[in-house]
């Protein structure tokens, strides 16, 4: 059952604490904030509790004042019993070398007092993979009260023959930043792994939240199925600001260069004023280049001392370096891609600064909720907007984000490669039932849906039953027994069978358990002269004929082999896939809906309408200016057109003629939802025309381009792909892609399938993808096999979005939505000027892309304004 904190007074938590605690607290801080007095209060009373809300509000001592209170009260009393009382987990390494600091200084000024030497038996280890062998033997001997570690980490610890023992002392679990862990499959195996921790011990589970939703899938998710949880939900305590800027008054008609002048003009006033800044961008190479232009633009304030980038490619000793500064305040900003939403310490922040659009509701208050670090003081931030729709976009956001209406995060459900690696390591713990070890997987939440059909064929898969896999060295890494004798494979009906350890299975384990995936970086060769690199994510993009920019060049993808990349140059061409692509974050789909019924709203408005509409929008009059341009320009397209305005229920397709015929879907759902509707779409057009069709995908819609000559039955099209036929379609479309083959392996090694690691040696990517490759073709030809079908429903599922695009679709259906074609022209609608731009350009040609939406710009504008001659003659 799930139930909402009641409000409880600072007198009730005051009594609670010990007098220890609850003395060193008051001479550091005034009052608690809410959500630690009703954390302190309702962990005391031994329930489950979810605490979300903002950073700065005092989260982390929410969760371990009353701990530490019962801590002090057990060795008080004279408890000298060894073991683990608390495990806290959080999926970032830095976090935890944070808390054991943040918990170290209390606890030793605790200790000053009269007698309290047995406070020391109050101590903080570390277990992570940067964790000494040698340390790891101390606790051992002598486990500290406190554990903090990782998901992976603590995936080990359950399953150590001796170490698991210190485990059954376990009185609370914290999990930290669930909301990140939640949506990804380390949070799938940390959920299964807290279900074996529970076959232990009995405890308590705290969940560390900043804002998200939906709340009450967080909380279920963190209790596990059919477990009581109390949320404190203080997700809104704290007072925000935000407010979208334009930098320029004409944001359609300005040069890239004055563009870029106006931002780092805005910046600058921004970043005087503030007395630390936290700026992010959407991409790493973003990042960068933010930093670089400030120091070469700004001398007087940003110098090496005084700036730094913040994100994953950086050197961790670099980035604890950024941290160190931050924290003692002699940071004048830092710019980061997205490594410094999650709360690690950076100490006070006065403004948080978003370039580019954040992509959705809760990264939006992630991020701006970083400044003001305290609950009584305002989090405070601007997002700087570069184009009508990321204005139009960040607009809405921030008005949502005020309003505390929030998009939701998507639980992975039921992720048979995490299942695998999970059933290996309770084959290390002992000898298992079936149908109980079923039981106790299906007591997590990201399983309680799991059908038996798939634990079997899991089972089956693990215990070797497919033969012709041993051809290609995959063995297998449990036992099946059944009546007490050997056996090589279950049917559905054996539920009295039994699983165990296979020898070699624990050093398989140990060196290649975890969920997240090895990347590298892969060669690219035109003939057999290397050109240069790309990212994997980005490769998973390409198919054969898409073209990209490489070192300042087009090239056109033939194929690839391992780790290379084919190509040939393309120089009378424009790209198909922009270069910082594979980094975009992507929409949310409960965002593009509001933005959707928001441009609907404004569409066959006079622009003082508009201007009115939008008057409470947390946007400057420049912005809202853009913003009535915009739609007023839209409003002219679609009168010209006969079409007084759009309804939200009406979804464009504009047949758009330049050297190609290009098929505009205004379809608003986010990049995921429009990748698989693009693909279905793409596909179709290509089997209903026998040629190949490019395609563009945005966030706004999507581009299906042919050549000239090809005829084009759009009606036909249309009704090919449906709610009932799209995952069949999608099978077909994606399983000769790069993007299958990547993530087959990825999920391949997850699976021990493929190791990454053998006997102490690290397998190369490039050789697990080369023995991914033969493994597919193997397991193709059996029917129904779990990896296989993992690999779909992965790629449909979390890398795009089937279930909105299904959605979607049975709305057309139902006639709730509806296409409205237009005829063909070569004059497209404002609407699509992005989206022809980004099919058009690369970003390291930003000033072509500008100019391009220019000149379709004026195009439009000469249209308009002849069509209106016509009209007066």
């Amino acid at each position: 059952m799930i139930k909402y904190a009641e409000r409880h007074s600072q007198e009730e938590a005051e009594k609670i604490l010990d007098p220890i605690v609850l003395e060193w607290f008051k001479s550091k801080y005034k009052k608690f904030s809410p959500p630690q007095i009703d954390a302190i209060y309702h962990i005391h009373h031994k329930e489950n509790v979810l605490v979300s809300s903002p950073t700065g509000t005092g989260k982390t001592f929410a969760a371990f004042l009353d701990i530490i209170s019962q801590l002090i009260q057990l060795y008080k009393n004279g408890n000298n019993d060894k073991g683990i009382k608390v495990i806290y987990v959080s999926p970032l390494k830095a976090l935890i070398n944070d808390i054991k600091k943040n918990l170290l200084v209390p606890l030793e000024e605790m200790k000053s007092g009269p007698e309290r030497d047995w406070l020391s038996q109050i101590n903080v280890g570390i277990r992570t993979s940067d964790t000494t062998s040698s340390e790891k033997a101390k606790q051992l001997i002598k486990p500290p009260a406190i554990l903090c570690t990782t998901p992976e980490s603590l995936a080990i610890a359950v399953t150590a023959p001796k170490f698991k023992e210190n485990l059954r002392t376990v009185k609370w679990v914290i999990v930290d930043e669930i909301h990140a862990l939640a949506e990804s499959k380390r949070g799938s195996y940390l959920s299964l792994t807290l279900e074996l921790l529970q076959e232990l011990a009995e405890f308590q589970r705290i969940g560390l939240s900043a804002t998200t939703a939906p709340i009450e899938e967080i909380a279920k998710f963190l209790a596990g199925s059919n477990r009581d949880v109390t949320i404190i939900d203080a997700r809104f305590e704290k007072k925000t600001m935000i407010e979208v800027l334009s930098p320029v008054k004409d944001i359609v008609g300005v040069s890239e260069t004055k563009l870029t002048e106006s931002t780092y003009s805005l910046l600058y006033g921004l970043l005087k004023k503030s007395k630390t800044a936290l700026i992010f961008t959407n991409t790493r190479s973003g990042t960068e280049r933010v930093v670089a232009n400030l120091k070469k633009k700004f001398p007087d304030i940003f110098t090496d001392e005084t700036i730094g980038a913040h994100h994953s490619s950086v050197s961790r000793d670099l980035r604890l370096d950024f941290e160190d500064k931050l924290k003692n305040g002699q940071l004048k900003a830092i710019v980061s891609s997205t490594s410094l939403e999650l709360g690690i310490d950076i100490g006070y922040i006065d403004l948080v600064i978003q370039l580019g659009s954040p992509k959705s509701i809760i990264r939006l208050l992630q991020r701006v909720g970083r400044s003001g670090h305290s609950i009584n003081s305002i989090s405070k931030g601007v997002i700087i907007a570069s184009d009508n729709d990321d204005i139009v976009e960040t607009s809405v956001m921030a008005y949502y984000a005020l309003k505390r209406e929030l998009d939701k995060i998507k639980i992975i459900k039921n992720a048979l490669d995490v299942l695998s690696q999970t059933i290996v390591s309770m084959s290390l713990i002992k000898r298992w039932n079936v149908s109980e070890a079923y039981s106790v997987i299906k007591r997590s939440y990201s399983y309680e849906s799991l059908e038996w059909n798939d634990f079997i064929d899991v089972i089956n898969y693990l215990a070797g039953a497919y033969h012709s896999l041993e051809e290609r060295g995959v063995y297998s890494k449990i036992s099946l027994y059944k009546n007490g004798e050997k056996v090589e494979s279950l049917s559905y009906e054996d539920r009295e069978a039994e699983f165990g350890r296979k020898k070699s299975a624990r050093m398989i384990f140990y060196l290649n358990q975890g969920t997240i995936p090895d990347e590298t970086k892969i060669v690219v060769f035109e003939g057999k002269r290397p050109i240069g690199t790309l990212e994997e994510e980005f490769v998973e993009r390409l198919g054969p004929g898409d073209r990209f920019v490489l070192a300042g060049k087009i090239y056109e993808f033939m194929s690839s082999k391992r780790m290379r990349v084919y190509v040939k140059k393309a120089d009378d061409s424009k790209p198909t896939v922009p270069a910082w692509f594979s980094e975009e974050l992507p929409l949310s789909y409960d965002l593009a809906n509001k933005i959707q019924a928001f441009r609907a709203s404004l569409l066959g408005l006079q622009k003082y309408e508009v201007l009115d509409k939008i008057r409470n929008y947390p946007a400057d009059e420049n912005a809202k200016n853009a913003i009535a341009e915009y739609m007023t320009l839209m409003t002219g397209f679609l009168k010209s057109r006969k079409l007084e305005k759009l309804d939200q229920k009406d979804y464009l397709v504009e047949q758009y003629k330049t050297d190609k015929f290009n098929l505009v879907f205004h379809t608003l759902l986010g990049r995921k939802a429009n990748d698989a509707l693009s693909r279905a779409f793409g596909y179709m057009l290509s089997e209903m025309v026998g040629s190949s069709v490019g395609v563009m995908v945005s966030d706004n819609g999507f581009v299906l381009s042919v050549d000239n000559d090809v005829k084009v039955n759009v009606k036909k099209l249309l009704k090919s792909v449906s709610s009932e036929n799209i995952e069949q379609i999608l099978h077909k479309a994606v399983s000769n892609t790069e993007l299958f083959r990547r993530k087959f392996r990825q999920v391949a090694a997850r699976s021990f399938m493929i190791l990454r690691n053998y006997k102490g040696h690290s397998i190369s990517v490039g050789k697990q993808q080369f023995n991914s490759d033969l493994l597919v073709k193997v397991v193709q030809k059996v029917e129904g096999f779990p990896l296989l079908k993992e690999t779909y429903r992965e790629i449909l599922q979390d890398y795009m979005d089937i279930s909105a695009a299904k959605e979607f679709l049975k709305k057309l259906e139902s006639g709730e939505h509806r296409f409205l074609v237009l005829e063909k022209s070569n004059v497209p609608s404002p609407f699509s000027f992005k989206m022809l731009a980004w099919g058009s350009s690369d970003v390291i040609l930003m000033e072509d892309r500008r100019k391009l939406i220019l000149k379709l710009h004026q195009k439009l504008l000469q249209f308009l304004k002849n069509k209106k001659k016509d009209a007066d003659i």
